[in-house]
């Protein structure tokens, strides 16, 4: 077997603690086009029951070790060709896991700049160097005299000398063995300070708590470095490694050189002070060293905490995006507004326009009786069930004149404020105008709202999820492997709901595992032409829809009154046979299985295994055909905000409030109390007892209670508890 995919293999394996076979089995799947949705879903057995989460962390490091691999073979034959390639730098390459890592070691070989110490070897004082090195009390303007070479640059003793320290630090410097010490040394016992820069302190604000921070380098948590890497991006924090934070300031020596010494087999105890290997070390260190050092840890930092903000980001969204729906209701979206007006949008159950409008409740206008005279008239006419309210500017107005209209007329219905994070880019999208051409984007909006609440997986999935603002510093982040991991989180979401056949919409559709747009166009274009999908097999007359895509997506896609009940079930084609001989063996009909809980629960699963389908898989259909097509997603509830409270300065501190989570991160979590700015429940105060994972506690969406710590209404900073 290649050593490098062996490799691979069995970092997986270390890494993710599961088993070789387990590995082994997933690579095969994936490799021969099974996508991760279908593979935990139908592909149990051969995993051995690893779920859709293991399996993305499976094909998200496999896919990172593979590009890896390639990058480490261009590495190491750039560096046989220069020659440069010794034993124990061949050696730390190919055990090299991180590409930070490769990157590092590389460096010293990766420029094309001729340096001084290249230049001094062209002019041949590199027998000079060793010279001096290995004669420290050689008196060194007697060996330099020598080595005066005007035509190269060196025309005196000075020069020369400057040219063998160049040769010797450039030793140290690309001298990988060394360097690791160097790192892990910095890495326990370093600390990053950041201080502001004093002509910008005023601009600075909003990173005050880093006007003078420190922090050891193994110990700084990655929001915070995030935070500290834009502040210096803007200009407005200065960053320094520390390499002897607990040391007396008054040693000018620091330990990193003494590591340096120790490696090349003596002790700068043991030299005088001006000795030229004290002199080497210590112009190596603060010249060189030190900053090819900072620069690889700041990048070592950068790179965990970009996975960790990504994995936040992940987390948050698929929260988003697997809130309960509110299902097929009639819902009236508003988008709100103080001089442009109120968008008001209509819809039925299916998500349908029926009807829009723009209100003035609000001043400068201040229409209100004639924006609650149209807006009960849409109520009344159309049965509405629910209203639906943006949360962005003017929300808790319009929460305050909805609630009166409701009570003025005697409504029984109710009203909700619901994020519009995204709407706008919904609005303006390629999309909103083919779906609505006729439309202003303000009033697609409205719309977009309103389906939200309905459905909202359906509807967020229209919207780029790094639009959808769930994240932080995410703008900072590496863009390729964030838009990656969201797509991933998308997917994995929409595939665990399954998808209606014959109502879903073309980027619903996109998302189904084995589809992409152009097949989810074609469906929907086969479904306008021929009429609705009355059976999965009709997928295959679909254009471009192959046996491999068909295999991979029927699963998931449902058909609510189609000619075979399963099709309206999790049960995969592939999976009819069996299900047949299950209701031939209790002379039922298959339609009389569905739904038959007391009927399923007494069949021998044992009797079903064979060599297609083990236990697990005979599990899964027996629980998909008790309670066929479940959604995963919680009950609809609603949150309701205080009266009374509408922004920041009405609220004090011990004020009791429910609200709901907006963001989750690695410190804390953000909760709308409807004031337009989220307050912060720092990790410490999300319960009564010690929390390490803030997401194992609160989760995007949820609805919780919370009182007020501490009001920064100059810094828009709101601390709030939950522990009550």
């Amino acid at each position: 077997m290649n050593t490098a995919s062996q490799l691979i293999k069995d970092t997986l394996s270390t890494e993710l603690s599961i088993t070789g076979k387990q590995v082994n089995a997933f690579i095969s799947l994936y490799d021969q086009g099974n996508t991760v949705p279908f593979i935990a879903r139908y592909r149990k057995e051969a995993t051995e029951g690893l779920d859709d989460v293991q399996l993305r962390k499976l094909e998200t490091r496999l896919l990172y070790l593979r590009e890896l691999a390639v990058r480490r073979t261009t590495v190491l034959k750039n560096i046989k060709e220069q020659g440069k390639l010794s034993v124990s730098l061949e050696k730390q390459i190919q055990v090299c896991m991180s590409k930070t890592e490769l990157e590092l070691l590389y460096a010293p070989y990766k420029s094309k700049r001729v340096s001084k110490g290249d230049v001094a070897i062209e002019a041949g004082l590199e027998p000079l160097a060793d010279k001096l090195w290995f004669n420290d009390d050689a008196d060194q303007a007697v060996l330099a005299k020598s080595f005066i070479n005007s035509k190269k640059g060196f025309s005196d003793i000075k020069t020369v000398l400057e040219g063998a320290l160049a040769i010797l630090s450039e030793r140290f410097n690309s001298d990988p063995i060394l360097l690791d010490k160097l790192r892990i040394h910095l890495t326990n016992n370093a600390s990053f300070t950041a201080t502001v820069v004093k002509s910008k302190q005023a601009e600075a604000s909003k990173f005050k708590d880093y006007f003078d921070y420190s922090e050891r380098v193994n110990r700084i948590a990655p929001h915070r470095f995030l935070a500290i890497l834009r502040g210096k991006s803007e200009g407005l924090l200065r960053l320094k490694l520390d390499p002897d934070p607990r040391q007396d300031k008054s040693i000018k020596t620091s330990h990193c050189e003494t590591i340096m010494a120790n490696h090349m087999g003596f002790s700068l105890n043991g030299v005088s002070v001006n000795s030229w290997r004290r002199e080497v070390i210590s112009k190596s260190w603060k010249t060189k060293l030190l900053a090819t050092l900072e620069s690889q840890l700041i990048a070592s930092l950068k790179e965990t905490a970009h996975t960790s903000a990504i994995e936040v980001f992940a987390g948050n969204l698929k929260d988003l995006l697997m809130a309960a729906p509110a299902g097929r209701k009639v819902v009236l979206g508003l988008d709100p507004g103080f001089r442009t007006g109120c968008k008001v949008a209509v819809i039925d159950a299916t998500g349908k326009l029926l009807d829009y409008a723009t209100i003035y409740p609000h001043q400068p206008v201040s229409k209100i009786d004639q924006a609650e005279s149209i807006l009960v008239n849409l109520i009344n006419k159309y049965k509405v069930d629910l209203i639906a309210i943006g949360n962005g500017t003017a929300s808790r107005e319009s929460e305050a004149f909805i609630r009166d209209c409701v009570n003025n007329n005697s409504l029984d219905i109710t009203h909700l404020i619901v994020s519009e994070a995204g709407a706008s880019v919904y609005s303006a999208s390629e999309l909103a105008s083919q779906e609505f051409p006729d439309l202003d984007v303000v009033i697609r909006g409205a719309i977009s709202i309103a389906r939200r609440l309905q459905d909202p997986l359906a509807e967020l999935v229209k919207i780029d999820a790094q639009a959808i603002g769930v994240g932080l510093y995410q703008h900072d982040l590496n863009q390729g492997q964030l838009s990656k991991r969201l797509q991933a989180v998308v997917e994995d979401c929409v595939n665990a709901v399954g998808v209606d056949l014959n109502t879903a919409s073309p980027s619903l559709l996109s998302f189904i595992a084995g589809l992409n747009t152009t097949i989810a166009q074609n469906i929907v274009a086969y479904r306008d032409e021929n009429g609705l999908f009355n059976s999965r097999q009709t997928l295959k007359k679909v254009a471009r829809l192959g046996d491999k895509a068909f295999e991979q997506c029927a699963g998931f896609l449902r058909i609510a009154e189609g000619k075979n009940p399963l099709d309206n079930t999790g049960v995969h084609p592939e999976a009819y046979a069996l299900v047949n001989e299950m209701a031939k063996q209790q002379h039922k009909k298959v339609s009389e299985l569905i739904n038959n809980a007391s009927l399923l629960t007494r069949l021998n699963e044992n009797t079903f295994v064979n060599q297609q389908f083990g236990l697990l898989t005979i599990k899964d259909i027996i629980n998909e055909l008790i309670k066929p097509g479940r959604d995963p997603r919680p009950a609809f509830q609603t949150v309701r905000y205080k009266s009374g409270i509408n922004k920041i300065d009405d609220l004090y501190p011990d004020l009791l409030l429910q609200g709901v989570i907006t963001n989750v991160t690695s410190f804390g979590a953000f909760v709308d109390i409807g004031v337009h700015q989220d307050g912060l429940v720092h990790i410490s105060q999300l319960a009564n007892k010690f929390v390490s994972d803030p997401f194992q506690v609160v989760k995007v969406g949820q609805i919780v209670q919370v009182k007020v710590q501490e009001i920064d209404a100059q810094r828009k900073r709101i601390a709030l508890t939950m522990r009550l």
